[in-house]
């Protein structure tokens, strides 16, 4: 199979979540026999902090402006599916573009749906519009649950169906390390986790100063008061988030408000710190006891005492029993190559249904009085 994928960036992890989304996926798509062709925007942010520019799994190309894409208008055309990710810049020109050329199956993956959902009902249109949805042949969205139906039927999408995000257990397994915190957090700065940040581990923080905590990621503004025994770090790479986690006893997984809504909104932070076997402290929300059992593979918290009732009270055999039944199931059922069969068989089935409408199209014009 060819595959064109257009998104926001493979080649950058600073500051967003897509990268390590579609490295994952794209490498596990290949090892299956398929030829894989990235397309970029050349944005200077992301080009300032690239920490992958030759990925072996697939080509990878950088486009400066829209126009420039016309260089690759051949790929796209014959690909047997192209898939446009959410948040590229000028995603709805660049969807129209891929609809008007593309033969194959056109897909669009949203990898923030809920916040797509949100722009959408308030006629947002960043990077796609409400009549571009049905012209998509395949929806594949990192939110499951309730969201899928509202695709199908108030947008018309033809096949809404989640594509979670995922882990490669090659880059992300156990590390015996001796723990440098007691409870970490991996992500970019967001104004709307920033208060259950605050609840969960700042608070956490002031009140228990016997205790170590770190925050990475970049961003967060210079006016936030971190308590002493919280270490701050700007970034950590890909490549160093397994060593991340496994220097903490616990982490700490915060969703976004809107992913929080919507529900079944997994976080990829989620099936990493798992697959290195760190036990998970995590913010409620619909879904996710779909995903991880509570108090089995994963532990819930709204706030503080909760958080510190697990950092003081839970003994070492607890915690590894916790991390073990959590990295299970995420090896059972969240890794890249799990990832890769589902949107393989989401673009066949896609393509069995188009050349069934094309058949019925051609019978009643062809039956036609």
């Amino acid at each position: 199979m060819r595959l064109v994928v257009l998104g926001l960036s493979l080649s950058s992890s600073w500051g967003n979540g897509h990268a390590t989304t579609f490295r994952a996926l794209l490498k596990a798509f290949a090892a299956r026999g398929h030829d894989v062709l990235f397309l970029e925007r050349d944005l200077p942010w992301y080009a300032s902090h690239r920490d992958l520019v030759d990925p072996p799994y697939c080509k990878l190309e950088f486009y400066a402006e829209l126009a420039e894409l016309a260089i690759h208008e051949q790929a796209i055309e014959h690909a047997d599916a192209v898939i446009v990710g959410s948040y590229v810049p000028e995603g709805v020109e660049v969807g129209r573009w891929v609809q008007g050329i593309a033969r194959g199956i056109r897909a669009f993956y949203d990898i923030d749906t809920p916040v797509t959902l949100a722009k959408l009902d308030r006629s947002d249109f960043e990077y796609l519009a409400p009549d571009l949805i049905p012209r998509y042949d395949l929806y594949l969205s990192f939110t499951g649950g309730p969201s899928l139906q509202r695709l199908v039927h108030r947008y018309g999408s033809p096949d809404a169906r989640a594509l979670y995000c995922s882990v490669d257990p090659e880059r992300y397994g156990p590390m015996r390390l001796d723990p440098r915190w007691d409870l970490s957090y991996l992500g970019t700065y967001s104004p709307d986790r920033q208060p259950t940040l605050e609840r969960l581990l700042i608070e956490p923080a002031r009140r228990a100063p016997h205790l170590k905590f770190a925050v990475a990621g970049p961003q967060y503004p210079a006016g936030i008061d971190w308590p002493a025994n919280v270490e701050r770090i700007d970034h950590v790479a890909p490549a160093d988030h397994p060593r991340f986690y496994a220097s903490s006893r616990f982490t700490l997984n915060v969703t976004r408000a809107d992913m929080v809504r919507a529900g079944y909104s997994p976080s990829v932070r989620l099936f990493e710190a798992a697959a290195t076997e760190t036990p998970i402290i995590s913010d409620e929300w619909p879904g996710l006891t779909a995903i991880f059992r509570p108090d089995r593979e994963i532990v819930l918290a709204s706030g503080p005492e909760q958080v510190l009732r697990v950092l003081e009270g839970m003994d070492e055999d607890g915690r590894q029993r916790l991390a073990a039944a959590a990295r299970h199931r995420v090896l059972a059922e969240h890794t890249a190559a799990h990832r890769a069969g589902e949107l393989e068989e989401a673009i066949e089935e896609a393509r069995s249904r188009v050349r069934r409408r094309e058949r019925g199209s051609t019978t009643s014009y062809a039956e036609a009085p």
